[in-house]
């Protein structure tokens, strides 16, 4: 608790700039390597900003209430009605309060429109797990189950129906994929499915900071999948850059095109890209990719009053939850792509190269 109000302390002398330039880069420095942090930074200075805007209205208030004082407001009424020929008399003896007077009601209406306007227009997260519960499956849907559930694992059968789904994708051929952390969050058991079948999974890393899960396929119906098409792209994508993603809101796979409309996420969140990208319940987890072919992030979430607004979990979070996973945890190595397949390909060309391997997470609750 203490440890929490000293950083506090210190984030607030960093944003109102009372820190030494030493103290200001040893900070800047912690914020690119801390991203809880980073996080608190951002939430304090909405924060402030928010607290900042509300003392300027009581202020603007206040102002107002002093100019009202300095009008009679009976008495003009009063000599206005029985001598209307006195009204320029009138106005240019108490022209001075009355202008002030107005001024501040103008600006307090635009101040009060553009906060409200504010408001409505500033979202708020909104993650992209979907509740299956709520779709109604389609016949090609139905049919594909039937067929998978003749290769499922037995471990399967007698079980619910899934509770949550998401997307989620390869980063190996030996059965590890990589979903976010809210998709498989409370999980009895996880089930992932793709064109080939259905198959049992198991979570062998989580990372709720960044929203990333490892899990990995234990079933023995799964063959290994070939040479992965795609690479994890270790730099950072630039803005306007154009980027695709594949993913589950429905039975079918789905295609989203758009391109990087910023480098930071909602708040200023450095975790994550913006992507100018429509996405649904259920996209959550799919893979982000540049036209060359490289995973460029996780979608994870939209802002749910802007349209097109999407963001994802920037690839090189992906590369440190492969680091950190324990090696007791693995039974095989995940070796990951090394070279992209997908590179000068047409659209349709690498959504077929990928189809295989995205998969649709299924999360099961027992109770």
């Amino acid at each position: 608790m203490r440890q929490d109000l000293e950083l506090e302390a210190i984030i607030e002398d960093y944003l109102n700039g009372k820190l030494t330039p030493e103290e200001h880069a040893a900070f800047e420095q912690l914020r690119n390597n801390d991203p809880i942090v980073d996080h608190k930074v951002v939430a304090h200075k909405v924060f402030l900003e928010s607290m900042a805007q509300y003392a300027n209205i009581v202020k603007l208030k206040e102002q107002m209430d002093a100019a009202h004082a300095h009008i009679d407001v009976a008495s003009l009424t009063e000599e206005l009605k029985p001598h209307p020929s006195k009204l320029v008399r009138l106005w240019r003896s108490n022209r001075s309060a009355v202008a002030i007077a107005a001024s501040f009601i103008l600006l307090a209406m635009v101040s009060l429109y553009s906060i409200q306007n504010n408001n409505k227009q500033a979202g708020t997260f909104e993650a992209m797990s979907q509740d299956m519960a709520q779709i109604k499956r389609s016949q090609s849907g139905l049919i594909r189950d039937i067929k998978s559930i003749k290769t499922d694992n037995k471990g399967a059968k007698g079980e619910n129906r899934p509770r949550f789904g998401g997307s989620g994708f390869a980063i190996s051929g030996n059965g590890y994929i990589v979903t976010n952390y809210h998709v498989v969050r409370g999980a009895d058991s996880i089930h992932v499915q793709n064109g080939k079948g259905s198959y049992k999974v198991q979570s062998v890393y989580t990372d709720p900071v960044n929203d990333i899960a490892i899990l990995k396929i234990n079933d023995k119906a799964f063959e290994n999948l070939a040479s992965l098409p795609y690479t994890i792209k270790k730099g950072a994508s630039s803005l306007g850059e154009s980027v695709f993603t594949l993913g589950f809101p429905k039975d079918d796979i789905v295609l989203g095109d758009g391109y990087v409309s910023s480098k930071n996420g909602i708040n200023g969140d450095t975790l994550a890209y913006q992507v100018a990208i429509p996405v649904n319940p259920g996209n959550s987890g799919g893979p982000l990719l540049d036209n060359s072919g490289n995973i460029v992030g996780i979608i994870n979430g939209k802002e749910n009053k802007t349209d097109g607004a999407t963001f994802a979990v920037k690839s090189k979070y992906i590369m440190e939850a492969l680091n950190a996973i324990p090696q007791d945890s693995l039974s095989k190595r995940v070796s990951y792509g090394k070279k992209s397949l997908l590179r000068g390909l047409k659209r349709n060309k690498q959504v077929e190269k990928m189809q295989d391997y995205v998969f649709m997470i299924k999360v099961y609750n027992n109770n």
